[in-house]
């Protein structure tokens, strides 16, 4: 028998080395690649708390309250922001207001149902104790006695038990009935009262909603007057940018580039979405207040509360009041891109939140003193404005 020879020891060539080589270093890097991600988010997450921090303090300092001006500034930011909470608390009991009607209505359809079995049971059993009645008293026992054949007496003993088998069948049934029908009424009940209540309870936070907008329309009146001049409505646009700009720098210096997302904005000229629906009525660059100023965005006029939508994924790095551009949310995507949203009814979102392309972040309002509805839309790069015009897909 032929004796095998022990293999020899096998040999790293220089190929295979390379080939370990290239493999120890992607695992080292996919490895790295997670740990890194995990200290960016964190580190992105302490960046956002100390902004927030940032933002507030630079807020006192930008608000001048010393002034008429800013006495009236002031009030309107109060009813303002008041309004956009009503507005979202509305928005809140609307559709709890759905859901327990639906609820309701169910429950009714339910008790339709259980009332429509009882009445058939009861019709059941009433003809059952009907023919009862009609065979006479004549007892099952005596029936059987009356029969000569063996076969018969049994066949009409089945036939017997079957019946009464059935009989406390549907009596069982009826009973249970009656029992659901009983614990099914004061659910209804309980159902249509917590329906009154959230009713009642929208028709007072209307109601707080219509004195603040009427206190919103006083306190523009007043704000009218006292910037009733070009040059008054000058200054105040150029302290609504100054406010704007500080904003941005304060995100660009304490955020840096962090952030992160794994999308590519640079890629995406063109083929954002509009960030809602209506009528352009401002482009960037155009001019404002009678050519002192150009547009470094674009205001789309639209119907209040139309929905406001991200235009790209990213975090929201602001998610409130700014004296001039209102109930204001920025959106942060990476690479040093933001998106602005300013002048909005509502806000669906807080600091901090992660949110897609396509997601509703705010209603479409008029805050910040406009005398229209409409959104106030940029976007930004390194704090610079850029024309969102050559991002967004064609109208």
């Amino acid at each position: 028998m032929p004796v095998r020879r022990p293999s020899a020891p096998a040999t790293h060539t220089p190929q295979r080395r390379r080939r370990w080589g290239v493999f120890a270093l992607l695992m080292f890097s996919l490895c790295g690649a997670g740990t890194w991600a995990a200290d960016d988010a964190a580190e992105y997450q302490k960046k956002l708390e100390q902004l927030k921090e940032n933002i507030e303090a630079l807020k006192s300092e930008l608000n001048d309250v010393k002034s008429k001006k800013g006495e009236l500034e002031q009030e309107l930011e109060e009813s303002e922001s008041e309004i956009g909470e009503l507005e979202t608390k509305v928005d809140e009991l609307n559709q709890d207001i759905k859901q327990q009607d639906s609820e309701l209505q169910s429950l009714r359809g339910e008790q339709r149902e259980l009332q429509q079995q009882r009445q058939q049971q009861q019709s059941q059993i009433a003809a059952q104790l009907q023919s009862a009645y009609k065979a006479g008293p004549q007892s099952p026992l005596k029936m059987l006695l009356n029969q000569q054949s063996p076969e018969r007496i049994t066949r009409l003993k089945q036939y017997h038990d079957y019946f009464l088998r059935a009989r406390q069948q549907k009596l069982t049934r009826y009973r249970n009935t009656l029992k659901q029908l009983d614990a099914l009424e004061p659910q209804i009940i309980a159902a249509r009262d917590s329906l009154s209540q959230q009713k009642q309870s929208l028709r007072e936070r209307q109601s707080r909603l219509e004195a603040e907008q009427q206190d919103r329309s006083e306190t523009l009146q007043k704000l009218a007057q006292v910037i009733a001049s070009k040059d008054a409505e000058l200054a105040a646009e150029r302290q609504n940018t100054r406010r704007l700009n500080a904003l941005l720098e304060e995100m660009t210096t304490t955020l840096g580039s962090a952030n992160p997302s794994n999308a590519r904005f640079s890629r995406l000229q063109g083929k954002l979405p509009w960030p809602t629906k209506g009528k352009l009525r401002h482009h960037y660059g155009s001019d404002r207040v009678g050519k002192q100023l150009n547009w470094e965005g674009m205001m789309i006029e639209a119907q209040s509360g139309t929905p406001v939508v991200a235009v790209h994924s990213g975090h929201v790095v602001f998610a409130d009041y700014l004296r001039g551009h209102g109930l204001l949310i920025i959106v942060d995507h990476g690479e040093g891109f933001m998106s602005l949203y300013a002048h909005n009814q509502n806000l669906l979102k807080n600091l901090g939140d992660r949110v897609d392309a396509g997601e509703t972040i705010a209603r479409v309002g008029s805050s910040g003193g406009q005398s229209y509805s409409g959104l106030y839309f940029e976007i930004r790069h390194r704090g610079q404005p850029t024309n969102p015009g050559k991002w967004l897909t064609r109208a």
